[in-house]
């Protein structure tokens, strides 16, 4: 892990930088169909006045070359604050660095300092390489959840509304 790798949050003047690494992760990830989110509700919900969600980026030598966007959530069980980690992107060609190590170093940290039970994330299951880093550093698979998800119509139905 180099000096050269520093770890800021991100500032609102940022939030298109902060797409473009959701464009590229999406890209990277096979999913740019579902790439909806525009600059002024990514503003809004990053740096409104609800923010819901933090970015940090990952800098080589001062420019940001990853980041990682996460939310609080909280654990019944444990009767605390979880941090989730949405994404976490690190560049092609700034992969190898140690950044995504210390991107979740940086996190695990702030779960610390915050008080947070646990620091949990989504992977998808083709991403051999991610799965193995995470193992690498200690992260168990909740292979015993399957995640769900309402989006779209079905939500709008649920809620009451014609979709």
């Amino acid at each position: 892990m180099s000096d050269e790798v520093t770890i800021r949050p991100a500032l609102e003047h940022e939030t298109p930088l902060i797409l473009q690494f959701v464009r590229e992760l999406a890209q990277y990830e096979r999913l740019e169909e579902q790439m909806a989110a525009e600059e002024a509700q990514m503003r809004a919900a990053l740096f409104g006045p609800r923010p819901y969600a933090e970015v940090v980026f990952a800098c080589w030598e001062a420019e940001p070359v990853g980041f990682a966007l996460f939310f609080h959530n909280f654990s019944t069980f444990l009767g605390r604050p979880g941090i989730y980690l949405e994404d976490l992107f690190v560049r092609p060609g700034f992969r190898g660095r140690g950044l995504g190590r210390r991107l979740l170093a940086w996190l695990a940290k702030l779960a610390v300092e915050r008080g947070c039970g646990r620091l949990e994330w989504a992977v998808l299951d083709w991403n051999a390489p991610a799965v193995g880093f995470y193992r690498s550093l200690g992260a168990v698979a909740m292979d015993e959840w399957t995640v769900f998800r309402l989006t779209g119509p079905a939500l709008e139905a649920l809620a009451g509304r014609p979709g």
